[in-house]
């Protein structure tokens, strides 16, 4: 997010119920499968709730093609629900390994806010 969007404010940890993480596609840039969540009945997403500008809404429109916005309904660790937006992956969904790298950058980020 720091390089997405520089002027984001990180915000808190939040849960988005109904929906798993999965990696799909393939990312040149990454070598491997991308982080995308998929709509799954009695599951959730941990993650972080960052405040964007609207200019930093549309940056990330451009940046990940093949993402569509969409507004979710998150839950703070008090249950408390909030209005956020996340993006999802559009078109064919098929499954694939990221790569180290990828994977690393994405567990650290969990390790930085603290959820696992």
């Amino acid at each position: 997010m720091r390089q997405s969007c520089p002027d984001a404010r990180p915000l808190f940890t939040a849960t988005l119920p109904n929906y798993r993480v999965i990696f799909t596609g393939w990312s040149r840039e990454w070598r491997g499968g991308k982080a995308a969540v998929l709509s799954s009945r009695g599951d959730k997403v941990k993650g972080a709730l960052y405040d964007v500008t609207d200019a930093c809404l549309r940056k990330l429109d451009k940046l990940e093609p093949g993402y569509s916005r969409m507004n979710v309904t998150v839950f703070d660790e008090d249950g408390q629900a909030h209005q956020a937006v996340t993006y999802l992956k559009t078109g064919q969904l098929d499954e694939a390994a990221p790569s180290q790298q990828y994977g690393e950058i994405i567990r650290q980020g969990y390790r930085d806010w603290g959820i696992v």
